[in-house]
């Protein structure tokens, strides 16, 4: 149980940053960032961003959090409670999924591995107290547990294209790893869990450990033995400039419970042959029809870009920004929102009017040299 002064993501935002000592370090500059206090940055956001793409970044990931299902019922219950299959997944893999409401609304979004006696859930801590509370209320006569860990696990998270490399050379191995698979990793002589990223979070890569475990980990600097071989320290403004970038959705900001699945263009989400779920008749219904009124596209602006504070809200308008990163490019500042589009608005055009700048609907993920 839970202090009543604190919620769930203040507790773990508490663990996580007592155990990430690189936020004393003379560069960095922290403040708030997904609901907890973060490395901001490490002195140059440009530079950040341009090792997440071209070679590595390190950086923490203080605002995930872990829950796990157990029971002998767990895999049939969850399966029909999320919109992916999850009966299927072989042991140590995992996939991404939508928990919808009975209208088909997106109620929160969370990755599930398949851990052999178990499941682990995965998503924003902001997101996680919320979601198992409601799973909860859906377990009748099911043998099934639901469990957040809480503070019993810290992460770090590695991307970019040298990053298999670099874990490799540090002793941990990441070679042909697929995307959403967990493997089992043991760092100078300590337990870990290895998670490989989805296919849309290219070269993308996590490292979970007991909180226990953690100061011993932490004092071997693993964080540093990483930075010697070429990981560059990386801070929340620029992994949200590589989110946009890539087009990834977050919940809470692009993905909200008023969004229909196929509105936000993330079919990995989805499994059209999994049966019945929550909310699937709505889903199998938009699949009948063969398409949705809005949809989650890129928006590029030739300069200055509208703020979200006097971006459209309304479902009905013809664009809603939802998130919005000036990227540094080879050719000078980018301007990049995502959001969504009416698509009768549009119809064949390429450029759409948002708050009087013309902007150019694009395909996800951003092509930005």
């Amino acid at each position: 149980m839970l202090p009543s002064a604190l919620g769930y993501n203040q507790i773990l935002a508490m663990s996580q940053t007592a155990l990430h000592p690189w936020q004393a370090l003379p560069d960095a500059r922290t403040g708030a960032y997904n609901g907890v206090e973060t490395p901001l940055s490490f002195g140059s956001p440009a530079a950040e961003l341009e090792a997440l793409r071209s070679s590595c970044g390190v950086f923490a990931l203080p605002w995930r959090a872990q829950s796990s299902a157990t029971g002998k019922d767990r895999v049939r219950w969850l399966h029909n409670m999320v919109t992916n299959n999850v009966r299927d997944l072989s042991v140590n893999r995992g996939n991404y999924n939508f928990v919808l409401n009975a209208q088909g609304r997106i109620l929160g979004d969370l990755y599930i591995y398949n851990r052999g006696e178990s499941l682990l859930l995965e998503s924003d801590s902001t997101q996680m107290e919320t979601l198992i509370t409601t799973l909860k209320r859906f377990i009748i006569m099911d043998k099934v547990e639901l469990a957040p860990l809480g503070t019993e696990k810290v992460a770090l998270g590695i991307c970019g294209p040298k990053s298999a490399e670099i874990l490799s050379a540090a002793g941990i191995s990441a070679v042909a790893m697929e995307p959403n698979e967990f493997r089992e990793a043991t760092i100078d002589g300590i337990s870990a869990a290895l998670i490989a990223g989805p296919a849309k979070k290219p070269f993308w890569f996590e490292i979970w450990m007991d909180a226990a475990h953690a100061p011993v980990f932490w004092n071997k600097d693993i964080w540093s033995k990483l930075a010697a071989l070429g990981a560059r320290p990386v801070g929340a403004e620029a992994l949200e400039m590589w989110r946009v970038l890539r087009g990834i959705p977050h919940y809470g900001q692009d993905i909200r419970d008023r969004d229909l699945p196929q509105e936000t263009g993330q079919a990995d989400a989805l499994n059209f042959t999994k049966g019945c779920y929550i909310g699937q008749e709505i889903v199998e219904r938009i699949r009948s029809r063969g398409h949705v009124h809005r949809q989650f596209k890129g928006f590029q602006f030739p300069g200055k870009a509208p703020s979200l504070e006097n971006a459209e809200a309304d479902r009905r308008s013809a664009v809603e920004l939802t998130s919005m990163a000036c990227v540094p490019a080879k050719s000078g500042l980018k301007s990049l929102g995502l959001g969504y589009v009416r698509q009768e608005v549009l119809g064949d055009r390429d450029e759409i009017e948002v708050h009087g700048i013309t902007a150019r609907v694009v395909e996800l993920p951003f092509d930005i040299e």
